[in-house]
């Protein structure tokens, strides 16, 4: 069924595939270069676009099968964007505002667009009803704007996303209802039924299936092309499984994306190949293929076209207004989010299209109606696009000023970052986590080799290394700076890199073990430890950092008096925002103040949590309470610093014993005091420094702490309650 009046008999100037795809990456190519002189949105640009070389303009491009697929890819990539990059802790917390949003932006021009189709067009109830439900749907054309000024977590941005899907969903039972009473001369209640039951049985098997399937795959496989793929056939199988269970196919994108929005984060590789992918080809396709559908010559076609063209826009706009203005009065929200929950609902072209197609099929809407809804769809697309362009530029700024940090602290921090890699293997997963737990920060990212041989399978081994981090880090926009040094041994290296850079932060990974009598940490951290007060942080992760399901922090007591306190505890703020995942805080009620002001300082929005241990013994009970999919965060300290105690000698012991088999972090803060001096290759051979206790030592402190156990039994027991994570 054609969508528009009938195509120019006139055969396109370009019809191979190569000009084609040619012509397309050239528009995507030199329209923002040129927009942006001009000050126009892309959105508009390439629409405009489409409209000069498709069949009603000049017609150099014929609409082939390639924006078929292209656009039906586009607008599906478009939703799940939406969904995937939306913060779920955000969403959460203004569901409710979402969902009084979406009931206003679809039953005011629900109800508005039906009285003024009745009245100003003189349309039927049941025509009016179906016009109307075109007007209530709304397409977030105008989101890569958003996405573009990095708005996507703002509440604004968010309730018009939630908004958004419930438009759709009712644009749906509306048009439903209204092709059952035309087939059948009756409104049956059974159809309406069935559509809800498919959408609740469609909802709860995603949300069972996919995060399990996709927690599977990323373990197993953790090679990135692989995992793209895997993602883009997730949200085609979810977009078709909706339009087979009578749902539209852009909510199946949407609700994978929120699905999948755990296992993406923000400042991941796969997210970064996810938004290159839509915002360089997808979704670029889509917008060009939106503006060869639309005839700019229909306004030729006498008043009447104009008129109704008028009329529906005016109307589908003015609702929409109606509906940002009265959440904004119900929620006493600011101007620029009224004008962003406006604007971002405001353009039409999906549903809209589907629902024109489907009424002029079956004979309610005339050509007048259906030229008219493509003037309308230019005009709400360019009005929001424009619109939303500004309502950003407003609303970053006003973002930038609330959240600048003003206290001398944050203004001196750099965070400078030194990732020692020793292989290529283990180089990306420490990277991720660097980059995860950095944070905005302004500091340079290093990543360093230490060699003590000249060799040339050394040096291709370090070459390699930091080949491999430098992808990693510029997969996500990151500038890593890449460091090889000839020194005498490891420490050395890297306590001179440390100096050399002003290092504010070391990431690590834990070392092997080779052989029965060595240490947990090994001999390198250990006089690592010894030689620098910054901060450093010893991972060990059997899985993918994005799959983890929580963090577990356990604190030693007085640890908000060490220098480095408020670093640490940032540090998680960002890994937990960026993962999405819970923050559980095992700690004393003082330390736990101290946290919860820090992260309030900070403004993160994310779900933390706290268990009171008033003491280090209660740090055994956690040994059963760590979960395969957990992360667990020791905070220890260095011997004579505040938070140190004599419990913390035995803890490598505890770890290898008891969290052998854990994801595992050991994190020591910025502490004060003068560095030790610089150690040289035989201290690093002859010196034991701050060794493990001997056996024996081990032993005897086990029997004794077994005499303590047995009399507090009755207290622990008590106090199992307190820290049941």
């Amino acid at each position: 069924m054609a969508l528009v009046p009938a195509i120019h008999a006139v055969t396109p100037m370009i019809t191979s595939p190569v000009p084609i795809f040619l012509s397309v990456l050239l528009i995507i190519l030199i329209a923002p270069i040129v927009l942006n002189k001009l000050k126009i949105p892309h959105v508009v640009g390439l629409i405009a676009a489409g409209v000069v070389v498709g069949p009603y303009g000049l017609n150099v491009l014929a609409r082939d099968m390639s924006f078929e697929v292209f656009g039906q890819v586009g607008i599906l990539y478009l939703m799940f964007l939406a969904g995937v990059e939306i913060d779920m802790y955000h969403l959460r917390r203004n569901l409710k505002k979402g969902v009084t949003f979406g009931a206003f932006t679809f039953l005011i021009p629900l109800l508005l667009g039906a009285l003024g189709s009745h009245l100003l067009l003189g349309l039927d109830a049941l025509t009016s009803v179906l016009m109307a439900s075109m007007f209530a749907a709304h397409t977030l054309i105008a989101y890569p704007i958003v996405s573009r000024f990095g708005l996507t977590r703002q509440p604004a941005v968010v309730i018009a996303i939630a908004g958004t899907i419930f438009t759709v969903l009712g644009a749906l039972v509306v048009l439903a209802a209204i092709v059952g009473i035309c087939r059948t001369g009756e409104f049956r209640i059974g159809g309406v039924l069935r559509l809800f039951g498919m959408l609740a049985v469609y909802c709860v098997s995603l949300t069972y299936v996919y995060p399990r399937v996709t927690r599977w795959f990323f373990k197993r496989w953790n090679d990135n092309i692989l995992q793209f793929i895997y993602v883009l056939a997730m949200v085609f199988l979810a977009a078709q499984l909706a339009v087979w269970a009578g749902i539209e196919g852009v909510f199946g994108a949407f609700f994978a994306g929120l699905v999948l929005n755990r296992y993406i984060p923000a400042k991941s590789p796969l997210m970064g190949r996810i938004e290159f992918v839509g915002n360089a080809l997808f979704i670029p396709y889509f917008l060009i293929g939106v503006g060869m559908l639309i005839n700019v010559g229909v306004v030729t076609k006498g008043w009447g076209t104009i008129y109704a063209a008028a009329v529906m826009s005016g109307v589908a706009m003015g609702c929409k207004w109606l509906a940002a203005a009265a959440t904004q009065w119900i929620y006493k929200m600011r101007g620029v989010d009224r004008s962003m929950l406006y604007q971002l609902s405001n353009a039409h072209t999906a549903v809209a299209l589907a629902v024109v197609t489907i009424g002029y099929g079956m004979g309610l809407f005339d050509e007048v109606i259906l030229n008219g809804t493509v003037i309308m769809i230019l005009i709400t697309c360019t009005v929001s696009s424009i619109g939303t362009s500004a309502a950003a530029s407003k609303m970053k700024i006003l973002s930038l000023s609330e959240e600048a940090p003003d206290d001398a602290y944050s203004r001196r921090r750099r965070q400078n970052v030194l990732i020692p890699i020793a292989n290529p293997i283990t180089a990306p997963e420490l990277v991720d986590l660097a980059l995860l737990m950095r944070g905005g920060g302004d500091g340079s990212v290093y990543a360093l080799h230490v060699r003590n041989d000249n060799s040339a399978s050394s040096r291709a081994i370090g070459r390699n290394s930091l080949d491999v981090a430098e992808q990693v880090a510029s997969s996500v926009d990151v500038k890593l700076i890449p460091l090889e040094r000839y020194d005498l041994n490891f420490v050395t290296g890297v306590i001179n890199a440390i100096e050399e850079r002003d290092i504010d932060r070391v990431i690590i990974g834990l070392h092997r073990r080779t052989n029965v009598i060595d240490s947990f940490f090994g001999d390198k951290l250990t006089n690592l430890l010894r030689a620098t007060n910054k901060m450093v942080v010893i991972t060990r992760c059997f899985i993918p950092v994005n799959t983890m399901t929580r963090i577990v922090v356990a604190v030693p007591d007085k640890a908000q008096y060490e220098t480095g306190f408020r670093d640490w505890v940032n540090a998680l703020g960002f890994l937990t925002a960026q993962l999405g995942c819970r923050l559980i805080f095992c700690c004393s009620s003082a330390t736990r103040r101290a946290i919860e002001a820090v992260l309030r300082q900070g403004r993160f929005v994310i779900r933390s949590e706290y268990r009171t241990i008033e003491e280090w013994d209660d740090f055994i009970l956690l040994a059963n309470k760590i979960l395969d999919d957990d992360l667990f965060v020791v905070v220890n300290a260095r011997r004579a610093s505040v938070s140190h105690s004599s419990d913390l000698d035995s803890l490598p012991e505890f770890l290898q014993r008891y969290f052998s088999r854990n994801n595992l972090i050991v994190l020591y803060p910025e502490q004060f005091g003068e560095q030790a001096e610089e150690m040289a290759m035989t201290d690093t051979m002859t010196a034991d420094i701050v060794s493990a206790p001997s056996p024996l030592w081990l032993k005897l402190t086990s029997y004794y702490r077994r005499g303590i156990q047995l009399r507090k039994r009755f207290t622990q027991r008590n106090r199992q309650n307190k820290i049941d994570l």
